[in-house]
Order: C-alpha cells, then sequence, then structure tokens
C-alpha cells in the first residue's frame, strides 16, 4: 500500500539489496583509535537460583553482576553497484578476524586500528553469527536475565538480514530472531513454562503495533521503583511452536513501513523492536515433618512456593540514519529520515554519556532510548552487532559507525536477576489441597455420624430388649409372689 513520498509496506519478503546510509555521527575524532578494555565477568549459563529479595529476587549481590556491552563489527562484501563503481580502488577496510581487529584506511599508507569483541568478516554465516552475537545473551535470558541484541549500521550493510531473515527457502540464511526463538523453546518446558511476544515499530517518534497496525499509538510505562520499561498497550502472543512464531514475524514485516531511496530500494523508515517474555518455574522443595496423633502417624507436609524467573529478550533492528544528498530523500520520505536521524541522535548522546560516565544521561529525550534505557546502562545483558560496508565512497559513514562500536564498548551493565516466589501458583496448590481436606474431613464427619447413629441405635435396641427383659423377670417375680401368697392363705 503506497504512502506519500514512496514509502510503502513490506510486502514480507527479505530484503536481498544490501545498502549503505549514514550511520550516526559522535563527537569524536576518528582518527583516533580506541582499543576496547578486556571483557569483564560475564553471564554464563547458571545452575543456582540466586538469592530471593521480597517479591523480586537478584544475583547473590543486590548490586547485580558487572556486564560490559559486547560489540561486535560484521562486514558485507561488496554489492553489484560497488563491484562496479568502485572496481579500481581498494576496501577503505581490511579486517583480522584471529586478533579481532579491523583497520580503516585514511588513504594508502595510513589506516587507523581498532579492536572489538569480535570481528566477522563477510565470509562468516547467519550461524556463526549468532553465536558470537545473540546465543550468551539468549542463554542468560533463560536463565533469568535480561537482555538486548542490537544492530546498528548504515542503509545496506545487513542488519535486517542479520537480525529478520527468516530463512525459509534456506535455514541455513536464518536470522538471529529465529534462532534464538528455536534455542528458547528447546530449552523450557511448555507445561510449566510460558513464551509470548510483542512486535513493534518506532515509526515518527510512535511506537506502533506490528502484530495488529490499528494498535498505532502504545504507551510507555516506566517502574518509578525498579526502572523497568513495560508497553501495557501492545499485543502479546503466547507461542507455542516455531511455525506460529515465524508467522508473527512475517506479519510483521508486512506492516512495516519500507521506502525506494538511492542508497537501497527497500529501505527501512522505522526502528523495529521484537519484545520475547520468557517465564520459567523452578519448583520448590517440599519438606516433610512426621508428628504423633493417637496411635496413628502422619505426615504433615509443609510447602514452599516454587521460584518463578522471568527474563525479557528485546531484538532491536533500528533503522540507518542518512545523509540527505546520498539518499535522495524528499516529501515524505525526508520528514522520515529527518526522525530517525534525531533517535539516533539522542541514542549516540546517551552511548557518549555513559561512556564517559556522566551525571546525566539524557534517556528521555527520545522514545527509542526510553526503550534502551534498561539495554545501556542498564540490568540487561546487552549484545551490538555494527554492521559495515567496504566502499571507500562511504568511509565517513563507516567510521561513524565504528566509533560508535567503540563507545558501545565502554558501557557496563549490572545484570540483575529476575526471580521470585510464585505465590499464585502455590495459592492454587494450598486451595487445591485444601479443597481436598475438606472434602475428606466431610466423608470422615459422614462416616462419624452414621457410625453414632448406628451405636446410638445399637444402644437403644439393647436397652429396649434390656427392658423387656427386666420386665418379664419381675413380671415372673411378681407372679410367683402372689402364687406362694395364694397358697399361703389356702394353708392358713
Amino acid at each position: 500500500m503506497a504512502t506519500a513520498g514512496g514509502n510503502s509496506y513490506r510486502n514480507g519478503t527479505h530484503r536481498n539489496s544490501l545498502k549503505v546510509d549514514r550511520p550516526l555521527s559522535v563527537n569524536s575524532n576518528p582518527k583516533t583509535s580506541i582499543k576496547s578494555k578486556p571483557l569483564p565477568v560475564s553471564g554464563q549459563r547458571r545452575s543456582s537460583t540466586g538469592s530471593i529479595n521480597g517479591t523480586t529476587g537478584a544475583s547473590k549481590d543486590d548490586a547485580g553482576v558487572p556486564g560490559r556491552v559486547r560489540v561486535a563489527v560484521r562486514l558485507r562484501p561488496r554489492n553489484a553497484e560497488e563491484l562496479a563503481a568502485d572496481a579500481d580502488f581498494a576496501d577503505c577496510v581490511e579486517i583480522q578476524p584471529e586478533l579481532k581487529r579491523l583497520k580503516l584506511r585514511k588513504n594508502n599508507w595510513d589506516s587507523d586500528t581498532y579492536e572489538f569483541d569480535e570481528v566477522l568478516t563477510e565470509f562468516a554465516s547467519q550461524k556463526r553469527v549468532y553465536e558470537v552475537v545473540a546465543k550468551p545473551v539468549v542463554e542468560s535470558v533463560l536463565d533469568g536475565y535480561n537482555g538486548t541484541v542490537m544492530a546498528y549500521g548504515q542503509t545496506g550493510t545487513g542488519k535486517t538480514y542479520t537480525l529478520v531473515r527468516l530463512g525459509e527457502e534456506d535455514t541455513a540464511a536464518r536470522g538471529i530472531m529465529v534462532r534464538a526463538m528455536e534455542d528458547i523453546l528447546a530449552d523450557v518446558s511448555l507445561e510449566t513454562d510460558s513464551i509470548s511476544v510483542s512486535y513493534l515499530q518506532l515509526y515518527m517518534e510512535t511506537i506502533q503495533d506490528l502484530l495488529d497496525p490499528a494498535n498505532d499509538n502504545i504507551s510507555i510505562v516506566e517502574d518509578p521503583k525498579s526502572g523497568d520499561v513495560s508497553l501495557p498497550g501492545a499485543t502479546l502472543v503466547e507461542i507455542r511452536d516455531q511455525q506460529s512464531f515465524v508467522e508473527l514475524l512475517r506479519l510483521g514485516e508486512v506492516h512495516r513501513y519500507a521506502a525506494n531511496t538511492k542508497l537501497n530500494t527497500e529501505s527501512s523508515r522505522s526502528h523495529a523492536i521484537l519484545m520475547v517474555h520468557v517465564k520459567r518455574s523452578i519448583k520448590g522443595r517440599d519438606s516433610a515433618l512426621s508428628s504423633e496423633i493417637g496411635n496413628n502417624s502422619h505426615m504433615v507436609k509443609t510447602l514452599k512456593p516454587s521460584i518463578v524467573r522471568r527474563g525479557k529478550l528485546v531484538v532491536v533492528d533500528l533503522a540507518g540514519s542518512e545523509r540527505i544528498d546520498k539518499s535522495g530523500s524528499e516529501g515524505h520520505t525526508l520528514e522520515e529520515a529527518k526522525s530517525i536521524n534525531l533517535s539516533l541522535s539522542a541514542l549516540g548522546k546517551c552511548i557518549n554519556s555513559l561512556a564517559e560516565n556522566s551525571a546525566h544521561v539524557p534517556f528521555r529525550d527520545s522514545k527509542l532510548t526510553r526503550l534502551l534505557r534498561d539495554s545501556f546502562g542498564g540490568t540487561a545483558r546487552t549484545s551490538l552487532v555494527i554492521t559495515i560496508g567496504p566502499s571507500p565512497r562511504h568511509r565517513g559513514e563507516t567510521a561513524s559507525t565504528i566509533m560508535f562500536g567503540q563507545r558501545a564498548m565502554k558501557v557496563e551493565n549490572m545484570l540483575k536477576l529476575k526471580e521470585e516466589f510464585d505465590y499464585k501458583s502455590l495459592s492454587r496448590r494450598l486451595d487445591l489441597q485444601l479443597d481436598k481436606l475438606m472434602v475428606e474431613h466431610e466423608r470422615q464427619q459422614k462416616a462419624f455420624e452414621d457410625e453414632i447413629e448406628r451405636l446410638t441405635i445399637e444402644a437403644q435396641s439393647q436397652i429396649s430388649e434390656a427392658e423387656r427383659n427386666y420386665a418379664d423377670a419381675l413380671e415372673k417375680e411378681r407372679m410367683k409372689y402372689q402364687k406362694d401368697y395364694t397358697g399361703f392363705n389356702k394353708e392358713a
């Protein structure tokens, strides 16, 4: 369905055209190379339940576990246009994956060097990207932590390919969203656990529901105590199998805004946000105490509530920022580009403030930054993949993307376990047990009353019989005495 300025709904098929547009420009000198700090303690799979703090638990230390934002860089190969236009020019990027390093060439003899947590070449498979970028985050979510996976880069560098590709024709091409759900479904028990999904887009500073287009103005709600962000107006769909999830993704992509620009025939005009809520139940242990009641031994069970872990996975496919002179945006598409650039600029300011440990972080400048408040400087485990292209024509945009990733690596979150007692489940179990006890009590009471009635009737029967026997004996005794008295009178 066409809209003003060449804007249209996405048709649901993946956009194979590779995109290039200007990412967020950060206030730094791209000539200065920045090396990442060693990775602190990461959120590996945990088997312990952690401590419980009131209704909401955390890790053993309420402050949380340190977890720096991990950043991977992914290079895409030259597309057909670049192969023709830049045939006489060398790539502006040199990848050294074994050293987790890349070089950004300034000219034929000079370059800047940058280090990342992972460096993925243009030959890296979708499976490899998932394993190094998203799998550790998914495992943390299954353990009860919040997690974020986000793609940032120029239009055409493969953000949507990396995250959203359904891979129905070629399973090897499946993106992070599909692979993450496969791992989640494989690890949970649908009898005791639950998985629910929301799929949204942030378009022109308005949050819209990709699963219900009529729901086009969703509010953000922030918990004043915990700072957690929720979207209570969003459609929440329970997932029972992989196919239903793929259908939801396809439906969402149909409703996502896209437009034709000079840089990309299907350029995303919105930020897409997938939220996966995982609720897992860890059964509490029942302890038994024996007590003597009369001559019978009874087992009195004291029930402990089950423990519930609630993890939330947020996967964000950011729209790429644009240089208007390169994208050729005009009319409504130009307004969309301005909105995208403003929201990405607000995100960049927050990243800069966090990287510099500023006292104030301007999260409230944009709905995008409000949505990502837990992802940067919050309690979520966050993994960022920045996507870049090799074309020397876009070296400035590539440098800006790299610097964004370098600053993001300086942001440290405090991971907290989202764990609580399942009092509702315990209440249901106790209600059921109470019902059973009441039924058993009523049965025993009825049996007791029946026995009392039987004994009463039996006693009354025995009393009546005894009274009759006693009366008969008295009558016989009376008759005997009367006979003896009569005989005595006759003799006299």
